[in-house]
């Protein structure tokens, strides 16, 4: 049994996986997560600082949330979120689309194509030398 501390109220809980915080904290920012979401989708183009002052949340937290894709900013709204490959000015994720689609085939390319085998002919059964019986 794996017994850690909360990293945001330090009480003892059994540790599964994930971040090391216990289920009634995971519960909070769950729902912290919905207030903010909604905070979002109600009023298009707001900046992460904006959503950080008004849904009671630190700024980091809201980063993470983008970084995770589970928010996404019109492209009105300055996030100060970039790709981590280019710098480019992103709306969700952590690489644009560009930077995406380059990994995909750098590792398309690396990995050996295979071959598709022949399909093997079944054999005519009257050609086979074993003796018959009629």
């Amino acid at each position: 049994m794996n017994v850690r501390n909360c990293r945001k109220c330090g009480k003892l809980f059994n540790y599964v996986a994930g971040p090391p915080v216990c289920p009634a904290c995971r519960d909070a920012l769950e729902k912290k997560f919905q207030e903010v979401k909604k905070y979002v989708q109600d009023n298009k183009g707001v900046t992460i600082h904006d959503v950080a002052e008004n849904c009671e949340v630190e700024a980091q937290q809201v980063r993470q949330w983008v970084r995770e894709e589970r928010l996404e900013f019109s492209g009105e709204g300055v996030t100060g979120i970039s790709c981590e490959k280019c710098g480019k000015a992103i709306s969700t994720g952590r690489f644009c689309d560009k930077c995406k689609a380059e990994m995909t085939n750098n590792l398309n390319s690396a990995l050996p194509k295979q071959k598709k085998e022949a399909p093997k002919q079944k054999k005519d059964p009257k050609d086979n030398p074993k003796m018959r019986f009629l």
